[in-house]
């Protein structure tokens, strides 16, 4: 073999051997391209809702419709300030397998909102690259707002109310479950001392506890509130709470006790009884007393009496009447002039706008004393007959 004839071979062989070389590379970038190119990411929940300062995840799968793979996951963009790492197994991962056919991996990413993030539209972006090259994106989308879906409500559309003591304040109030789960909230009131708080399901007479929502449902509530009965007039609080395992709802309130009404009727020395006699007329003196912490104006009296009898007053009208304060009046009482003797009741009443009272008065109807003497007289004539009689014909 001359030199000419070798160094043509040489050439040749390493032409052949540089065509290898090229044909291997393609082949391994085309099967790393075939790989790569399959590998696909996906969310079920890509677009969401969150709140500032909320920690929030998303469960991330991938599938290969290719080779099986090692595919290298990223967060290629993030809000300004947010927090965010992707893991898998209670760790942080950088690469996942992807398995061929059916079979899917399975990721986790995690977010951290800051507390200061502004009311909007965010978007974060992960990435999946095998051998080097990107092979997905998966945009997630959330809408971050002050009230959030995880946030339920509890409230009332007239919170605030005001009455007279004695009165009882009923509030319509309504439970909002607008979580994703369903809740039990336990219902609960930090009333005062001596006041009663109850809740009724709208509609129902059971008082209840408790009460389960499944998620984004809602339940009118009846809220009545009793005040004990010697509440002082003034403006009072009545927190009201909701309590599930995962948030605490509360409401508040209020009510304003515009007074405390009572008033008595009674005589000076508390006596409530008297005698007269038919057809006669017999005066009762009437204590009237505000035990109210208000004054009250307008006292009308009145009175029930039997048949025929005849009642009234000096001062029919009582123009006003201090707070611990007493009036007298006057009653003139004239039973009916066919009144037998026996006792008889007669009521008294003293009536306001905001409250009343009554007595009952026991009448004790006497016989005149000109018919006493009349009976005397004619007795004693009986006598004074008879003893004539057996003087003038006792001795024949």
């Amino acid at each position: 073999m001359n030199r000419t004839e070798f160094t043509g071979k040489r050439t040749g062989l390493c032409c052949l051997a540089a065509a290898a070389m090229t044909a291997g590379v393609l082949w391994g970038t085309a099967m790393t391209s075939f790989a790569a190119g399959s590998v696909d990411m996906h969310t079920e929940y890509p677009g969401t809702s969150a709140k500032a300062g909320e920690s929030i995840s998303f469960d991330i799968s991938l599938d290969n419709g290719g080779q099986a793979a090692d595919a290298a996951l990223s967060i290629a963009s993030l809000p300004e300030g947010w927090e965010g790492y992707i893991s898998g197994g209670g760790k942080r991962i950088t690469e996942v397998h992807v398995p061929t056919g059916t079979d899917t991996a399975s990721a986790m990413l995690q977010l951290t909102i800051p507390a200061d993030t502004q009311d909007g539209t965010y978007q974060v972006l992960l990435q999946s690259k095998v051998g080097g090259s990107v092979t997905d994106t998966l945009p997630i989308t959330l809408e971050v707002n002050e009230l959030t879906v995880s946030q339920g409500d509890f409230s009332s559309e007239y919170p605030e109310q005001e009455g007279a003591s004695g009165t009882t304040f009923t509030y319509n109030a309504t439970l909002i479950n607008n979580s994703s789960e369903a809740q039990t909230y336990s219902l609960s009131s930090g009333a005062p001392a001596g006041w009663q708080v109850s809740f009724k399901p709208s509609g129902e007479s059971t008082q209840v506890a408790s009460i389960e929502l499944e998620p984004g449902a809602s339940q009118g509530l009846t809220v009545t509130v009793v005040p004990p009965n010697n509440v002082t007039a003034g403006d009072y609080s009545i927190p009201c709470s909701a309590v599930s395992g995962s948030e605490t709802l509360d409401m508040d309130l209020s009510l304003t006790i515009t007074g405390t009404y009572d008033l008595s009727l009674s005589t000076p020395d508390g006596r409530l009884s008297f005698n007269t006699h038919a057809n006669e007329e017999s005066d009762v003196t009437l204590s009237i007393t505000n035990n109210s912490n208000v004054e009250l104006k307008n006292i009308n009296l009145t009175a029930s009496a039997p048949t025929d009898w005849s009642v009234s007053f000096d001062t029919p009208t009582i123009d006003v009447i201090e707070a611990g304060a007493t009036v007298e009046a006057t009653a003139h009482v004239i039973p009916s002039k066919d009144a037998i003797t026996g006792d008889y009741v007669v009521t008294m009443k003293a009536d306001t706008e905001e409250v009343s009272a009554s007595a009952d008065f026991r009448v004790a109807v006497e016989t005149s004393m000109v018919w006493g003497v009349v009976a005397v007289a004619v007795i004693a004539a009986l006598l004074y007959g008879i003893y004539y009689m057996f003087r003038k014909y006792g001795r024949r």
